[in-house]
């Protein structure tokens, strides 16, 4: 682009918007952390299920294309940063709270964003200490090392990688993506596929261990059965990532969808695949006796004592790939909600490559606070609860993108549409997210995790309540102004 070119561009695109500089290609690359958010996992499922989480884990990926196709449809109309944009765009109705104090509809759409970024968050602080256990485990001089201490300088290092690759842009980003994916997307298929062929996978395993001895489909089983679904979902239906990115696709009806699906067909075999490979070849006493490590034992039956250092490189790799996809997701949702004034204005900012730097360095300091904390699974835990009501609120978002006439005119331009009936598609995932998945999530935290984790949970969530109406306090009750915060 010359001088001129660049200059024009600039003129014409509002101030602090995001730029469109991605192919669907660099948006799928960003999203392939997703798959390895199944690692950690796993131990909690299959603990609970035994070998059905393999059907949870397929059947969640499944539901995730359902899902997905609608979050899709609306962030590529409206080109905007995906489920947290898409409710705060659909359910702001000025005319409809004219000279009322507050706007109602405002609210929702920015409590549905505040859900989605509680998603992603915990995610950039609990990988950081995941990362830094395993370091720990394998590197001997490591082992003394006060492990808070460890894990705060190894996040500062990740982060500062992240918003350095970040603030180049996404195109940036999607390079550092590339090479972590090279690392790890490939040696994974490898090390689950090897116990396939070698002997190590014994299908009898599955057999004799679907459910656990204790279950007998009582109401308590069907909903920690569901509650596995919701914390499932959290991994599995996490690539709609991809949608995060919607105002900074260079044709988003085009490169949106085809981001969507590729990364939903890659997830749907890596967590059949990894789920398949590890209950198979461990079966419940080795997953037990391993832990959140699952990928150790199967790399040293693969390749001998050379394989803990091929699972250590691996999962380290991948887990700082999975901090970069929350990293710059989590960033975007804020610069969204900054934009819409449901954020503190200064959050809005981006930089000459039109990355929403502030909003990165606020994820940066959130992380490194966090990161004391520990307790990485409980967190987890309370995140699902975030990740089904923001599901909820997307579904109800494009119900009512689908019905109100506000939209007719972007829907007649859109160029990605959802299959024909995904309006009553989106109703019964509404329905499957507010009324069973919430509820089977509070029992299985409860069962699992205790009372702490709904309770975190539900503080966390709440908060946001009483900063949103702070922030609107002054609102004018009479401006019907609709904002508009498309990539321009």
């Amino acid at each position: 682009m010359s001088e001129e070119d660049s200059f024009v561009s600039c003129q014409r695109r509002p101030a602090n918007t995001l730029a469109k500089s991605i192919d669907w290609k660099q948006g799928l690359i960003i999203a392939m952390g997703v798959p390895i958010l199944i690692l950690p996992s796993l131990y909690d499922i299959s603990g609970s299920v035994w070998a059905f989480s393999i059907v949870i884990w397929t059947v969640s990926v499944i539901q995730g294309f359902l899902q997905n196709m609608a979050i899709g449809e609306m962030a590529a109309a409206l080109e905007v940063p995906g489920i947290g944009a898409c409710a705060q765009r659909v359910f702001n109705n000025p005319q409809k709270y004219k000279g009322k104090k507050y706007n109602l509809g405002k609210f929702v759409g920015a409590f549905c964003a505040w859900s989605y970024w509680f998603t992603w968050t915990p995610v950039i602080p609990i990988f950081t200490i995941t990362a830094g256990a395993y370091l720990q485990e394998f590197i001997e001089p490591l082992a003394g090392v006060n492990s808070t201490i460890l894990n705060l300088i190894l996040g500062f290092i990740i982060f500062s990688l992240i918003t350095f690759f970040g603030s180049k842009g996404l195109s940036g980003g999607a390079k550092f993506g590339l090479i972590l994916a090279a690392i790890t997307i490939v040696p994974l298929f490898v090390v689950v596929l090897i116990p396939f062929f070698n002997g190590g996978f014994d299908a009898q395993i599955i057999v004799d261990e679907f459910l656990p001895p204790e279950w007998g489909w009582s109401i308590h089983d069907i909903f920690v059965m569901f509650g596995a679904f919701a914390v499932a979902q959290w991994s599995a239906c996490a690539w709609e990532s991809t949608a995060t990115y919607g105002a900074e696709y260079k044709d988003p009806g085009k490169n949106l969808p085809k981001a969507l699906i590729s990364c939903g067909l890659v997830c749907l075999v890596i967590y059949f695949l990894v789920s398949l490979s590890v209950f198979g070849t461990l079966g419940m006493e080795g997953i037990n006796e391993y832990g959140y490590a699952t990928l150790v034992p199967i790399a040293i039956i693969d390749f001998g004592d050379v394989g803990s250092w091929i699972a250590l490189i691996l999962l380290v790799a991948g887990m700082v790939m999975l901090i970069q996809t929350a990293f710059l997701g989590s960033s975007r949702t804020l610069h969204c909600m900054s934009q819409h004034g449901n954020m503190p204005k200064f959050i809005s900012h981006t930089n000459k490559n039109d990355a929403p730097i502030y909003a990165m360095l606020f994820q940066f300091v959130v992380g490194m606070c966090m990161i004391p904390l520990g307790s990485p699974a409980m967190i987890l835990a309370a995140s699902s609860f975030g990740f089904c009501i923001a599901l909820g609120f997307a579904m109800m978002s494009f119900i009512k993108f689908r019905r109100e006439d506000r939209w007719k005119e972007i829907r007649d331009k859109r160029e990605y549409i959802a299959p024909k009936g995904w309006y009553y598609v989106a109703w019964a995932i509404m329905i499957y997210q507010f009324f069973i998945l919430i509820p089977g999530c509070a029992v299985y935290s409860i069962a699992i995790y205790g009372y702490q984790s709904v309770i975190l949970g539900a503080v966390i969530l709440l908060v946001y309540v009483p900063i949103w109406f702070i922030l609107h306090r002054n609102d004018d009750p009479n401006d019907t102004t609709e904002e508009d915060y498309s990539s321009g």
